[in-house]
């Protein structure tokens, strides 16, 4: 079988469960970065099948269906959440007057550029304000300092791939995880650069990351509570709930973990404030 970078893989050993893109092939062995899940694995060639054209769009279909769930939901609360808040910035009263929104802007640093594509799109489409950066995990650390003194975000996101690797160690080893360090230190540098857990809002991890690791760095929500895969988009539900959620309101942690594609077992958090501000009135050009 001839394999090309790029290409779209699935495991046999896994049962074909997801599928993969060849990052790269070093003698019989490939690196694999997940289609949509945040998950880098290894593999040997023959473990190894290359799905057709016409599987690859069912699947697509299937995980498109999926994500479409998950935007009606998440809309349907912000629709809850804007009648709430127009109530409250009116303090009850019936007025003509329109309100605008300050949503929190959130810099999205992430290790796979697809995926950021993708993201961006969403909050684009969800109405959030966002700068999107594609770095290596390794990179990150290394660039977060003057991006966040650049943008100066609202929240912070910091994802791209990870796993967990039991050859490597114990779940409790850092060593054992592929990209943890690097998201824990853009955490710890991002806490120098703000203390408060309230004034800068972080997402950190991927597939499996350490999850301990990541809050007791600093980082507000994180993944993975339970090791388990989190799909691509779930970081995008967690920031823009911050977002578009008023400062004089405390998120619930069930209220935004509900909405997201994975759920409870693969990302966690802290409880925290909202980032948006209303104002009024509205003026039109």
């Amino acid at each position: 079988m001839k394999l090309s970078t790029g290409d779209i893989v699935a495991r046999l050993s896994y049962k074909c469960d997801l599928l993969f893109r060849v990052v790269s092939i070093e003698g019989r062995y490939v690196e694999l970065a997940g289609e949509e899940m945040r998950l880098l694995a290894d593999a040997p060639i023959d473990d190894i099948v290359v799905i057709t054209e016409k599987e690859q769009e069912e699947r697509r279909k299937r995980a498109k269906e999926k994500e479409e769930q998950s935007y009606r939901l998440f809309r349907q609360d912000a629709k809850l959440m804007k009648q709430r808040n127009d109530y409250h910035v009116s303090s009850g009263y019936s007025t003509d007057a329109s309100f605008f929104e300050l949503r929190g802007r959130v810099l999205h640093i992430d290790g796979d550029g697809l995926y950021l594509r993708k993201c961006t799109e969403l909050y684009e489409r969800l109405g959030v304000p966002v700068y999107g950066v594609h770095l290596h995990e390794k990179e990150m650390p290394e660039q977060i300092a003057s991006l966040l003194e650049m943008v100066q975000p609202d929240i912070v996101v910091v994802t791209g791939h990870d796993a967990y690797l039991k050859s490597r160690g114990e779940e409790g080893d850092l060593r054992a995880y592929r990209n943890t360090k690097y998201f824990a230190e853009c955490v710890r540098i991002a806490r120098k650069h703000v203390a408060n857990r309230d004034n800068l809002i972080i997402f950190a991890g991927a597939c499996q990351s350490h999850f301990e690791t990541l809050i007791k760095a600093g980082a507000n929500f994180a993944s993975s509570p339970d090791r388990i895969n989190i799909h691509a988009l779930d970081p995008v539900y967690i920031a823009s709930k911050v977002s578009m959620t008023s400062f004089m309101d405390r998120i619930e942690l069930w209220d935004v973990l509900r909405n997201t594609i994975t759920g409870d077992k693969g990302l966690g958090g802290v409880e925290t404030k909202g980032v948006m501000r209303r104002g009024m009135p509205m003026k039109y050009d």
